[in-house]
Order: structure tokens, then C-alpha cells, then sequence
């Protein structure tokens, strides 16, 4: 995408993602908001994937490989609980497949994108990049959990977020990333750094905003 649009592109994300801030605090917003959720990650995704500079074979086999693992990895751990523990999803994230919303997927794709993006910049032995993406990842995961209980993203039977989430986090971001670097297409995206900020402010946001609002 040309570097014109970039301005206007940053705006419109900021202001979505201020916008879901607000709507989904809002208790007459809120159930409209939550059906938007889907739709925020996938055009958050298209617009990211606008600015990829480098779309050689190699870059569109990460992406489908990075979905694809992202899913089925997810389908694994909701039947067995062998991954991350024993959770289920709930309704917010839209239409599922084998239990799991078909929009998880584009959720890791875009995340271990951003966090490999960003990385990619550090003066860092690649192997260490891939460690520090990865670590990334799981903070922004810490960000993630309450809002997604709250929100009904999924919701877990055990009575707290066990540690064996975050490891499992971890794990399967390390795998998407070390294949991520490990294949020859470019690595950069104007987009990736203000993209993954959002996505921390948002989930920091809502946690500060549940957290003053608790009874």
C-alpha cells in the first residue's frame, strides 16, 4: 500500500481501537461491540498485511502455516487440555469449527507477525530474537486473559489462568516464530510496531477500567 494511506490507515486502527475501549465498557454498546470483535481482528489484519512490503511464496506460506498451527493447536488444547489447560470458548469471537472460532487463527497470524516484525530490528542473534518475540508475545497474553474472561472469549475451568497457559503460549509462538525467521522474505511492516501497541493499550485499558469498576 502506498505510504500516503499510512497516516490515514493508523488513524482509522486508533480510532477503532478507542472506539472498542469505550463500546464495550458502555452496557447498551457493549453486546453490539462484542459482535465487532471478529471483524476488528480480521481488518486489522488485511490493513497489517497491506503494508508487507515482500510477498514471495515463502511470506504466504507463513501465513497459512501460521494460521493453520494457530488453529489446530487451539483445537488440540480445547478437546484435550493438553497445551494450554482446560478451557472452552465462548460465543464473542463468532463462528466456530471443532469448538474453536475460526478467528484464532487470524489472531496468532497477526500477533507472532507484529512481535516477529519488531524484533527482526534488535541487534540480536536470530535465535534470541525468536526468544524475545516469543516473550513478548506471552506479556501481551498476561494483558489478555482477564479482558477475555470478562468478555467471554473463553472462559477456564480452573479457578485462576494456570501457569501451563503462558508456558504453552510461549512454545507454540517460539515454533510460529523460528519458522518465521527461518524463511527468506523481508521483515519489516511501518504498520507492525503502532498495530501491537494498540493491542496493548486496548487490553490495558480494559484492565484498569474492570479493575476500577469491580464491585
Amino acid at each position: 500500500m502506498p505510504d500516503r494511506f499510512y497516516r490515514p490507515v493508523l488513524t482509522l486502527l486508533i480510532l477503532a481501537y478507542t472506539a472498542g475501549v469505550i463500546g464495550l465498557q458502555t452496557p447498551s454498546l457493549a453486546p453490539l461491540f462484542r459482535s465487532l470483535v471478529p471483524y476488528n481482528l480480521l481488518g486489522s489484519l488485511l490493513l497489517l498485511l497491506a503494508f508487507h512490503p515482500d510477498w514471495k511464496p515463502s511470506f504466504r506460506f507463513y501465513c497459512i502455516l501460521a494460521i493453520l498451527w494457530g488453529f489446530l493447536i487451539e483445537v488440540l488444547g480445547v478437546h484435550t487440555g493438553f497445551v494450554f489447560g482446560n478451557y472452552v470458548y465462548g460465543e464473542t469471537l463468532g463462528w466456530k469449527l471443532w469448538d474453536v472460532p475460526v478467528v484464532i487463527g487470524i489472531n496468532w497470524l497477526m500477533l507472532t507477525y507484529c512481535c516477529g516484525v519488531i524484533c527482526d530490528a534488535l541487534p540480536l542473534r536470530v535465535y534470541l530474537k525468536t526468544i524475545v518475540a516469543a516473550s513478548l508475545m506471552v506479556l501481551l497474553d498476561l494483558l489478555i486473559e482477564p479482558v477475555a474472561i470478562r468478555l467471554d472469549f473463553w472462559n477456564w475451568f480452573e479457578a485462576d489462568v494456570p501457569i501451563r497457559n503462558y508456558l504453552g503460549w510461549w512454545i507454540v509462538s517460539l515454533i510460529i516464530l523460528g519458522i518465521w525467521y527461518g524463511l527468506p522474505f523481508r521483515k519489516q511492516n511501518r504498520l507492525a510496531l503502532p498495530l501491537l501497541i494498540l493491542q496493548f493499550l486496548f487490553f490495558a485499558a480494559m484492565n484498569l477500567v474492570f479493575f476500577l469498576t469491580k464491585p
